[in-house]
């Protein structure tokens, strides 16, 4: 916290803001890593949720944090035990076989290997004691924020303090089990009959709040490459179901798998890809759906105005950004990610871009759209590594054209065209009377202009101000004169403290106020500087 306030401030208690060069954004982020790694489970969801913020961080921490893995050394099963039975009973009598070598932990539950009537399940049990260190540390979190945001601009207070209510929301859900079968249950009803897909099944009977138990569906870890190729899998197959899968999710359905590592994810010997721990997932409104479809098309369609006002109605650009500056980073983002073709550049280096200027301007960060830009990064990072010639943009673009989104993207603007024309030519055949009417006025001398003149800025008072202080002050110093050559020093003297009270008044009225500022820092010149650093 003191690393982040003192690179806001040139000093730590007062003076100007600085930048700060990218080797000490990084090294301090790994710090910071190190600093979650060791206070614990709930700072580690912390840090994962912090990777997906490019508002509230520099793009050096998002990078370090985007490798935290939510591992921690599992809990001893007698604790473990103790929380199964709580919930669901004796294990000898609920469970034929456990094994009680964890297959897999994380900061807030641990997965066992288990049977139930001679079939495999995987049990997920929420690791004891969490809940009291949660609540402890979430205090430890909200005591702290305003300290912090005593150090940050008004558009990142924002940002962080809705973090704050944001990971206090997504933590409890995320312990929630009983959400996390319901999130289960609608995503694999959503992908019923879907063949490239498969999602196990949640067994009610030995579930409950702080027990999850699903059927056990093994196979190989989706980045295992090696022993995908032995098996004959087609890996940019894979990777194409699994971008697909989540367009799906995302644009179709409006709700995801949010935490797409590989650890999440397999593929079985029949290629399907298998998703794994619902704790973390999103969903996302009809207008964002929308949206994000728009963005997508404009990025396929390289149309950066259309870009620029997806993100504005979306709530991530601010109506006030200077378009100018917005469109020149944009542009050079789709020219420094283009490869050969028209349409072969990757998402990952436009949202890469995108994040740097989220970070440089005052920009807000919706919660679902923050997860759902983490969750496009992710899942590419694992399409590469199937297939290093994979290219997301040309997927996305050819399940927008299959879907008919892009079809009814076009045909929503040849309707607002007409629309527009209709009005021109309604317009059109009321100007040549009202024309008429106007000029008969002026033959007449019958015409009146009537100017209003806005002053958001006040200007017109300033400017009287500075006029009456200035008045103010050359009255005061002829007083002064004049008293003290009248032999009257103490009237002399108070004329003279009035003047100067007028002159800190107009010096006043000369300064200008500090205010949230926003510097573009992408000219095409330090754009490339930057892009040639990394």
């Amino acid at each position: 916290m003191v690393a982040y306030a003192r690179d806001r401030r040139r000093f730590f208690l007062f003076g100007g803001s600085r930048r700060v060069d990218p080797e000490t954004h990084e090294h301090r982020a790994e710090v910071l890593l190190e600093s979650l790694l060791t206070l614990g489970p709930t700072f580690i969801k912390l840090g994962q949720l912090l990777s997906t913020r490019p508002d509230i961080l520099p793009p050096e921490y998002i990078e370090v944090l985007s490798a935290l893995q939510d591992e921690v050394p599992p809990a001893d099963w007698t604790e473990a035990k103790a929380v199964l039975e709580e919930e669901l009973g004796p294990v000898d009598e609920r469970f034929e076989a456990f094994d009680t070598d964890p297959i897999s932990g994380a900061s807030l539950g641990q997965v066992y290997r288990a049977r139930i009537d001679e079939r495999d399940v995987a049990v997920k049990i929420r690791r004891p004691g969490i809940e009291t260190l949660v609540e402890t540390d979430l205090r430890v979190i909200r005591w702290s924020m305003p300290i912090l945001l005593y150090f940050v601009d008004e558009s990142r207070s924002f940002s962080l303090g809705n973090l704050a209510e944001e990971f206090s929301r997504t933590i409890r859900e995320e312990m929630d089990y009983e959400r996390e079968a319901r999130m289960l249950e609608e995503i694999k009803a959503n992908f019923a009959g879907d063949e490239q897909v498969r999602i196990p099944a949640v067994l009610e009977s030995h579930s409950g709040p702080r027990v999850l138990t699903m059927e056990y569906v093994e196979g190989t870890k989706i980045n295992d490459v090696d022993e995908l190729d032995a098996k004959g899998i087609d890996r940019g197959e894979v990777a194409k179901s699994l971008e697909r899968a989540y367009l799906q999710m995302i644009i179709d359905d409006g709700v995801f798998h949010a935490d797409p590592h590989p650890g999440n994810l397999s593929v079985t010997d029949d290629g399907t890809i298998v998703f794994y721990d619902f704790g973390m997932s999103g969903s996302v409104d009809e207008f964002v759906q929308q949206k994000i479809v728009e963005f997508y098309v404009a990025v396929a369609n390289q149309d950066i105005d259309a870009i620029l006002d997806a993100l504005i109605e979306i709530g991530t650009l601010s109506p006030d950004a200077d378009r100018a500056v917005m469109a020149e980073v944009m542009e050079l983002a789709i020219q420094n990610a283009r490869g050969e073709a028209v349409e072969q550049y990757r998402v990952q280096q436009i949202v890469g871009q995108i994040e740097d200027s989220i970070y440089e301007f005052p920009f807000r960060l919706p919660k679902n759209l923050a997860l759902v830009l983490r969750v496009a990064t992710v899942v590419e990072g694992v399409c590469l590594t199937l297939d290093p010639d994979f290219d997301f943009i040309s997927t996305a673009t050819d399940y927008l054209t299959e879907e008919g989104y892009r079809e009814e993207s076009v045909r929503k603007y040849l309707e607002e065209t007409g629309e527009q024309l209709r009005r021109s030519g309604e317009s059109l055949t009321r100007i040549a009377p009202k024309a008429e009417r106007t000029l008969d006025r002026i033959d007449r001398d019958d015409l009146y202009v009537r100017v209003g003149l806005e002053d958001e800025k006040n200007v017109f008072a300033v400017l009287a101000k500075r006029l009456i202080y200035g008045m103010l002050l050359t009255m005061s110093l002829f007083s002064m004169g004049v008293l003290y050559a009248l032999g009257a020093p103490e009237a002399s003297i108070v004329a003279a403290v009035f003047g100067a009270a007028v002159t800190v008044q107009l010096y006043r009225s000369f300064r200008k106020r500090r205010g949230l500022r926003a510097e573009p820092q992408f000219a095409k010149q330090r754009f490339r500087q930057r892009q040639r650093e990394k």
